[in-house]
Formats: structure tokens, sequence, C-alpha cells
């Protein structure tokens, strides 16, 4: 390809900044970013936004190089056989190459009562949401969060700290990712704040009421507030724009992350499905899947073969209130393993951490090519083993799922 290289990045998360930055590396390289927001969501931060202690928003000049233009509308269609996109409010956007970083948000619940009454909070204004509704209750109002995945655990660990009546309802184990070790430390600190643990199949939640949660066992939980942190889900752009994807709508690519459907589309973060066998969705991997998509596209510049994904270090980090937290880390099979960082020195790491996310990307801006992350040598060969595991499991090849 010769002249300029006009690049279009859809979502403004943690992958979608990282690949935008990369790619002003090269001065013939035009780049459009396409968010929905004016700012970046620093999304590891939304539970203490609903606590009161960060607003979790990162102005975008403090994070995105000054080549990239920021265009504040939704996408709403793909056009790949064009090489457009369609955008709610601004007509659309022309392209050489796309990258996908739709992001994830929170999946539709389908338990009765909860679309009405519960409170997500994986999006900013669904956090923002929430605040309120917890102002406006009383300090001892009973309050029930739905999901204990990381961010149950850190909206009920958060809550409790300020001295509300939180209920941590699992609907199956506390902190699944966790080793057992990890589980237990993780109990204590909860059980320290004051938080009632309800684990187990009969903890799912099967319904939700103004001012009650109904369990499966039968109870019935008095509950002023209902937060929903039970699962994501993905936007429904790439299946509406008649590209493949997986049964969650995450678009299907190869190894480069490039899409099984079209050479110049391709994908980073939580909406990416590699072969069909996406990471797990978290900053940890969407980082430096952001930063692989646009080495991808620099490559195929450059007349290169891109590079496979592989990931050489996985873990998980879990703030339980302002004072502790827990670093739980994993093999490259992203499988908790038995060592973990907890209690006052865990809650340092994750906060090194949360302050690290801003700058890695700001870095990026001011010297593209600079993150590395993704080049850590190690992983590709686990990254292998899985692989083969998953076709032997699921041999049929992907279809288009709509």
């Amino acid at each position: 390809m010769t002249g300029n290289t006009r690049v279009v990045v859809i979502g403004g998360g943690y992958a979608g900044v990282m690949a935008a930055n990369r790619l002003t590396g090269r001065d013939d390289v035009t780049v459009t970013l396409v968010n929905p927001r004016s700012d970046f969501v620093h999304r590891v931060r939304l539970h203490q936004l609903v606590g009161g202690s960060d607003d979790a928003v990162v102005a975008y000049r403090d994070v995105l190089a000054e080549r990239v233009r920021l265009v504040v509308d939704t996408a709403t269609r793909i056009d790949a056989a064009g090489r457009s996109v369609t955008l709610a409010a601004d007509g659309t956007l022309d392209y050489d190459y796309l990258v996908y970083a739709a992001g994830s948000g929170s999946a539709g619940p389908s338990v009765p009562g909860a679309a009405e009454f519960a409170y997500p909070i994986s999006t900013l204004e669904e956090a923002r949401r929430l605040r309120p509704a917890l102002e406006a209750a009383a300090a001892t109002a009973p309050v029930t969060v739905v999901g204990a995945g990381p961010t149950g655990i850190e909206t009920a660990a958060e809550l409790a700290e300020q001295g509300r009546r939180v209920t941590l309802a699992c609907g199956g184990v506390l902190g699944p990712y966790l080793h057992t070790r990890g589980r237990r430390s993780v109990a204590k600190r909860l059980a320290a704040l004051g938080v009632t643990v309800l684990d187990g199949s009969g903890s799912q939640v099967t319904a939700v009421t103004r001012d009650t949660v109904r369990l499966a066992d039968g109870r019935e939980l008095p509950s002023e507030v209902t937060v929903w942190t039970a699962g994501f889900g993905v936007p429904d752009l790439a299946a509406r724009s008649g590209l493949s994807t997986d049964s969650l709508g995450r678009l299907l690519t190869d190894e480069t992350l490039t899409s099984v459907d079209d050479a110049r589309i391709v994908a980073a973060g939580d909406s990416a499905a590699p072969s069909g066998l996406p990471l797990r969705m978290s900053c940890l991997n969407a980082m430096p899947l952001g930063a692989r998509a646009a080495d991808t596209v620099l490559g195929r510049l450059a007349g290169e073969q891109p590079d496979g994904i592989h990931q050489s270090f996985y873990a998980q980090c879990v703030s339980l209130g302002r004072g502790a937290g827990i670093y739980q880390f994993a093999n490259r099979s992203d499988v908790a393993v038995w060592l973990h960082i907890d209690d006052s020195l865990g809650a340092k790491v994750k906060e090194l951490i949360c302050k690290s996310i801003p700058k890695h990307l700001s870095d990026e801006a001011r010297k593209p090519g600079s993150f590395r992350l993704h080049r850590i040598p190690g992983g590709a060969a686990k990254r292998r083993q899985l692989l083969r595991a998953h076709r032997a499991e699921a041999p049929a090849p992907a279809g288009k799922v709509v």
C-alpha cells in the first residue's frame, strides 16, 4: 500500500487506546478513534466511583497521542466490503484498516426483576446511576451485591468498609478464579468488614424486586439497593455487521487478531475471540492485545508476516476496600496457583497497578512502540497446547453467528 493509510479504531478503552497510540509510530498512518464518551474510563476503578473514592475517568489528552483524532460518537454498522463505519450521529468514516476494540459491558440479566430493580456497574453510566441510589439509602439499609467475581467482591468490600450492611450473593463459588488459599484470604477479609457471604448453588438469584432478592434455595433477602455484577456481555456490532462471531458476540479472528472474514479488520480486547479461544476479559489482557492488533496492522503495512498472540504472564488483582487487597498469581494456562499477595501489601500492589495503567498508555502515546509486555518471551508453546486441546474438543469450523 502506498500513500496515507487510514485506520479507524472502534472503542476507546484500554485496548483501543493502546492500539491507536501505537499506530502513530508511522507518519503515513492517520488514526481515528471512535468512542461514545469524551473521557477515558478507568474501568478498574468503577467500584471506587460507587464508593466515592475516585471518579474513574481520565482526560483523553493525558492518555491519547496528539495525532489520534477522537470522534465522540457510536459506531452502528461496519461495512466490510465498502470499508466504512456508520456512526450514530455523524455520517460515516472510511478506512483502510479497522481495529475492532468495542470492549464489554453488562450481560443482560435474564432473572425476573433484575433489569428493573438491580443496578449493573460495568460501565461509567451504570456506576454513576448507582451512586445516588446508595446516597439516598440510609447507612443501615441492606445492600445486596449479586456475583462474586472481582467486580462483585470489590464492590461489596468498598461499601462494607463504609459501614453499610452488605450481603454478597455468590451464585456459586466466591472468587471463581482464585486459588483455594487466595479464596480463604478474601473470605477472611470480607468477614472482617462485616460482609455476609452466601455461596453454593442455593445462593443463585432467581428473582429481584424493589426491596428483596430471592435465592434458589427459597431464601428472601431484604435489599434496598441491589447491585448486579454477574456476567459480562459484548456489543453486538460485529454480529449486526455480518461478521463472524463466537456465541457471545466476540469477533472471530486468527492468532494474529485478524478477522476470519476480512484481512483489513483486526480485533483487540474483550471483544476479540482469537481462534475461538479468547483470553480472559481483563485489563491485563486488553492492553497487550491492543498492542498486538496494532503490530498486526503495522506488520502488514511493512510487508511482514504478523506474529501470533502469546501471553507469558497471568494474574488477577482484587481490591478489598482501601486497606487490603489480593494479587493472585497464575500459570501460563491462566489458572490460579497457590502464590498470592494479600492484606495491606495486596492493597499497595493493586493501587500501584491502577496508577500504572494510564502511565502505560501515556508512555505509548509519547513513544509509540515502547510497550513491550506482549513481546516478553514465553507463552507461545502453552498457547499452541491450549489451541490443540480446544480444536480437539470443538473440531467444527467456525461459522457466522448472528
